[in-house]
């Protein structure tokens, strides 16, 4: 029997919910839909889901709080697609820090929301596209950090465990699997996120950011990611594979 994916609508506002949910499963897809963090927190309690469309703009827990929680708990794999009520930039940047797999300005298609619904879900399932590495699970080390491929977390110095949103897992990935090659932030937005840059588009220099603080890297003084001015940001240091797991 083919696995139905189901999506986890959580918006205050009724129309919108009643508009996605009715879209989606016209094309196939199974919803759930519920109107506010507490209603997201008692039906995951007993349920699974392959996604959830997440609004940032709620009354109590808004969408950056329950996205932040998610990340945290349980339900930390499953991936999210956020949604503003603004284009203002630092809603996507934080939405993306909160661990949002991807964001879409309101209002929207509903045609669009699918395509990046369909999209992240595909990236969850595999890692990115245009990689060609053996994904038999792997402890990669560089410099003072090692890279546990299986659980997708980093692992210190002293054997301290960092755990990792996705889009910090995939954005790492690609550089770990490009080493000592200039990659463009069109380029690394495609390879994490499937989708071409938007002009000011900033959700890679900000994961960029965010990596270099899960490493202790200094941006003006980087040991592991380098940026190059203009053309982008280079993974600086060489990669060891130190165990190879079946």
């Amino acid at each position: 029997m083919n696995h139905v994916d189901h999506v986890l609508i959580v918006d205050d506002d009724h129309e919108i919910r009643e508009l996605v949910s009715s879209y989606l499963e016209k094309s196939g897809v199974r919803t759930t839909t519920v109107a506010d963090g507490r209603q997201m927190r008692a039906f995951l309690e007993c349920n699974t889901v392959d996604l959830i469309v997440l609004d940032i703009m709620m009354p109590g827990d808004d969408g950056l709080v329950l996205s932040r929680e998610l990340r945290a708990g349980a339900h930390k794999a499953v991936p999210i697609v956020m949604l503003t009520a603004r284009s203002d930039e630092m809603d996507r940047i934080l939405g993306l820090e909160m661990g949002a797999d991807d964001y879409l300005t309101k209002p929207f298609s509903a045609r669009e929301l699918l395509a990046r619904i369909k999209a992240v879900l595909r990236r969850s399932r595999m890692l990115p596209p245009n990689l060609q590495v053996s994904e038999a699970g792997q402890l990669l080390r560089f410099g003072l950090w090692k890279l546990d491929t299986t659980a997708r977390h980093l692992i210190d110095a002293d054997d301290t465990v960092i755990a990792l949103s996705s889009a910090e897992y995939r954005l790492l990935r690609v550089f770990i699997d490009h080493p000592q090659r200039v990659l463009s932030r069109d380029q690394l937005l495609s390879l994490t996120q499937g989708r071409e840059a938007e002009l000011f588009d900033r959700s890679i220099d900000l994961l960029v950011s965010r990596i270099r603080q899960r490493l202790g890297d200094d941006a003006r003084e980087p040991i592991y990611i380098t940026t190059v001015r203009i053309e982008g940001y280079v993974f600086s240091v060489p990669i060891e594979i130190i165990e190879a797991r079946e």
